[in-house]
């Protein structure tokens, strides 16, 4: 075989085998051979050098150069069809790859490469012609029946491809990925009867393998032979009752045909089993509730959820089930504690963070409990604009504002004007934060921006207009903003609050002390920065010992001023 001689002169050029004196007993023709030979060797060499070390280019140009000295070797036509397909190239690559092949029909890694390249050219007829021919001289070849088994349903010839499959099996023995193959074909010829007859070989081949059975069930169930699946699940669960899925298959088709009492016990005996896939138990436990709502309903639901708590207390997906149900309950609370539990042991679920996220939004709401998660949604899920949202807002109400006003820019940069709402919330949001870090001039500017998106927007109208009061600038504009939100919102102490402040700052005392009373008329526990605020606009109206009565009254409050002391202590309003 060429090839053969070509590796002998290829060990013997790297000996200094060609430079012997025996040299000089050759004719001139024989030493114009050897010599295109040696010059043929070298550059193979320097070609299977290139194409190891990945340089196609390079590797094409010397395998050509040696094809040059050497056209009757198929070594070389081989690799050069072999750096040509590495190059996606496979048109150019099959003469090489054929005339090789042609050259030495022994060597079946040549007439393998044909059948691959015209396989990837969509030609799969040609590339199981070869492939037949290779399986068909022998047991040598035989692994490749599964190969052309593969190319004759590419090309639509089922009947062969049937004969291939037996032909592997006889070499294999019955196994599972033959056999579901053959099952495809029967069906597809809508031979029902071929297709149960592979499966009833498999169970028979590995006795006690449920998955086997729950193939040919589910084939017997969807041709409409429902009764004989539950007679096939029945006859394994009596020789193998601790298989759950066998259970499950029981009881599936047990409520299939209406039968819910003769199905339960299938079911809880199934459920109750620790080798159960986790997924299975939650599938069905969703499933169920589905279901229209009654006591038996719950009841088995009850069950089901006691088993999988004990059996299963580190999943996340039990947890997130269990949520579910207490969702569809109306238990709020309930429900977004079982899902955090379930974040706890499962982070990414990207749905459910959001979901504890809002559903943790309230008047009473624990917010640094629920930072817990927005930051958990940034760290799992950090593309998504609106988890940057929810952190900088709930990092802004807890007077984290430079960490704030990180996270909200980034939510803004993210959304890059996609969602209106978001950018909207989120600049009223940045102005609160840059506002209270000193960033007087860009809060402004945030605000403005939040309000050309949604003028109506009465907590950055309100926000807005309180702190031009206490900067003592643009009084007119925040007015109006304060009594446009203080018109929808008559009761609301802090609007009221506001309005009252603008009008204070702009010396309409009167008019400010009536506003004011009115809105610690509208809490039941009003805070310090009312009742002080109160204080400053009696002392004004000339009321100085009502004013020093609500001065008291605010005292030791958090939200009171510095002032508050002093105001009480000489018994006048202080700036």
């Amino acid at each position: 075989m060429k090839f053969r001689y070509l590796f002998v002169l290829i060990l013997g050029l790297l000996l200094g085998y060609g430079e012997l004196h025996a040299q000089n007993k050759l004719s001139r023709k024989e030493r114009k051979e050897q010599e295109a030979l040696r010059s043929a060797t070298r550059y193979y060499i320097e070609g299977e050098k290139q194409l190891v070390l990945g340089d196609l280019d390079k590797a094409y140009f010397y395998l050509q150069k040696a094809l040059e000295f050497s056209e009757e070797e198929p070594a070389i036509h081989y690799k050069i069809a072999e750096v040509l397909i590495r190059a996606n190239r496979p048109k150019e690559a099959l003469p090489y790859a054929i005339k090789a092949a042609e050259m030495d029909g022994q060597n079946k890694y040549y007439s393998l490469m044909v059948a691959e390249i015209y396989s990837g050219l969509q030609q799969p007829e040609k590339a199981a012609e070869i492939l037949d021919r290779l399986t068909s001289d022998g047991e040598s070849n035989q692994q490749y029946n599964l190969d052309l088994a593969s190319l004759y349903l590419k090309a639509g010839e089922f009947d062969q491809a049937l004969v291939v499959l037996n032909r592997a099996e006889e070499y294999y023995g019955i196994l599972e990925p033959i056999t579901l193959q053959k099952q495809r074909i029967y069906l597809s010829k809508n031979d029902l009867a071929g297709a149960i007859r592979e499966g009833e070989k498999l169970i028979e081949a590995r006795p006690g393998n449920p998955r086997y059975v729950m193939n040919l069930v589910e084939i017997l169930f969807n041709n409409n032979r429902a009764s004989e699946a539950l007679e096939l699940v029945l006859a394994e669960i009596d020789k193998y009752p601790n298989q759950p899925e066998l259970q499950m298959a029981a009881y599936s088709l047990y409520k299939e045909r209406g039968e819910l009492e003769k199905a339960k016990p299938y079911l809880l005996r199934g459920f109750a089993h620790p080798d159960l896939e986790v997924e299975s138990k939650t599938k069905l436990f969703e499933s169920i509730l589905l279901e229209i709502p009654t006591q038996e309903r719950d009841r088995l639901l009850d069950t089901l959820s006691e088993s999988m708590r004990t059996l299963h207390p580190e999943s996340a997906e039990v947890y997130k089930v269990l949520g579910d149900r207490e969702k569809s309950r109306q238990n709020k609370d309930q429900a977004i504690k079982l899902y955090q539990e379930s974040l706890k042991l499962d982070p990414a679920n990207e749905t459910l963070i959001e979901e504890v996220i809002l559903g943790s939004f309230g008047e009473s709401a624990d917010l640094e409990a629920i930072e817990k998660f927005t930051i958990m949604g940034v760290d799992e899920f950090p593309e998504r604009p609106d988890f940057w949202f929810y952190d900088g807002v709930v990092k802004s109400a807890v007077k984290k504002d430079s960490a704030a006003v990180i996270s909200l820019n980034k939510a803004l940069d993210l959304n890059s004007g996609q969602n209106d709402q978001l950018e909207q919330v989120a600049r009223g949001t940045l102005g609160n934060s840059l506002y209270n870090m000193g960033a007087k001039d860009e809060a402004f500017k945030n605000f403005d921006l939040a309000l050309k998106l949604n003028p109506n927007d009465e907590q950055v109208l309100n926000n807005y207009a309180y702190f031009l009061s206490l900067e003592n600038r643009e009084l007119e504009k925040a007015r109006k903003m304060s009594a446009k939100v203080v018109a929808r919102f008559p009761n609301n102490g802090t609007f009221l609050d506001t309005y009252a402040w603008i009008l204070f700052q702009m010396k309409e005392y009167e008019e400010a002390a009536k506003y004011m009373k009115r809105a610690i008329e509208s809490e039941e526990e009003p805070s310090g920065v009312l009742l002080e605020h109160y204080g400053d606009i009696l002392y004004h109206v000339g009321s100085k010992n009502e004013a020093l009565s609500y001065w008291k009254k605010a005292e030791g409050s958090p939200e009171a001023s510095e002032k508050l002391p002093l105001k009480i202590q000489e018994k006048r309003y202080h700036e």
